[in-house]
């Protein structure tokens, strides 16, 4: 179930959340001017974009300004504040991720076990690609058409790449390519099922960051788009036989024929119609 909480006002903060996935939090501000900051500190680890403007961002003993194009980090703990400069408009986007959460993604990452959270060094980043990562991420979790597989996949891929990218361990997952065949073994005998990202990972012994990974290397797609592809072979077999396009997309796994006739047609260039004739 999902909840986005918004005030009627184009100037309101925006919330989201998904009980599927409630280790992340996503926000967005629209104006900045209209949100003010004591200094204050959370349990979670924080990361946000500034999409447009500049303000004024205290981390810790340290101020800087920042601006559009600049990625923040807070680790838990972290005493920090971000506030406009002068009034001006300045907006952004924020998520909030579990420690215990990211802490166990580290440890996928070759951290070592008994180590407990591993504290980002960089307060911010221009980085590009993370900036434009963020902003994808903050656009997959908020789209109602994207379901919690794609979802999930999406946040560790992107906190995966976070962590080689700026709290670098060394990789030291060598997994073989047996597991990641058995991943899709099992992708493709439950493709018509609402398979969830720990299913996947369990029949196949792999851990989330690993499989997000590996399995896009070895076969080209994410896991996510591979259930799809799965799932669109198996409706084409019904819609020989002449099944009715609307059982077709319940029995193949889609939320709804709208889904089934979207993801039918980037597979095939058709619609179900035109190729079922």
């Amino acid at each position: 179930m999902k909840h986005a909480i918004a005030k009627n006002t184009d100037t309101a903060p925006r919330f989201w959340r998904d009980n599927a996935l409630p280790f992340i939090e996503a926000r967005a501000i629209a104006d900045g001017r209209e949100v003010c900051y004591a200094r204050h500190s959370h349990e979670h680890f924080s990361i946000g974009a500034i999409t447009a403007g500049r303000s004024t961002y205290v981390n810790e003993r340290s101020a800087f300004e920042v601006s559009t194009g600049t990625v923040v980090l807070m680790n838990p703990g972290d005493v920090h504040a971000c506030n406009p400069i002068d009034d001006q408009p300045w907006s952004y986007r924020m998520l909030y991720v579990d420690t215990p959460w990211l802490t166990e993604l580290q440890h996928q990452s070759g951290f070592s076990e008994q180590l407990d959270f591993r504290r980002f060094e960089l307060t911010h980043s221009t980085d590009t690609r993370l900036f434009e990562g963020l902003n994808r991420l903050y656009e997959t979790l908020v789209d109602e058409q994207v379901d919690t597989l794609e979802k999930h996949s999406v946040v560790v891929a992107f906190f995966s790449e976070v962590q080689q990218q700026l709290n670098p361990a060394g990789e030291t997952l060598r997994e073989a390519n047996l597991k990641l065949e058995r991943a899709a073994d099992y992708i493709r005998e439950h493709c018509t099922l609402a398979l969830k990202l720990e299913d996947i990972c369990q029949a196949a012994d792999l851990s989330a960051s690993y499989l997000i990974r590996a399995f896009k290397q070895h076969y080209g797609m994410t896991p996510h788009a591979f259930l799809v592809n799965r799932r669109i072979q198996f409706a084409t077999a019904q819609l020989r036989r002449g099944k009715l396009i609307a059982d077709v997309a319940l029995e193949a796994g889609f939320a709804d024929q709208a889904h089934f006739q979207r993801a039918f047609k980037q597979h095939l260039a058709a619609t179900p119609g035109q190729y079922r004739g």
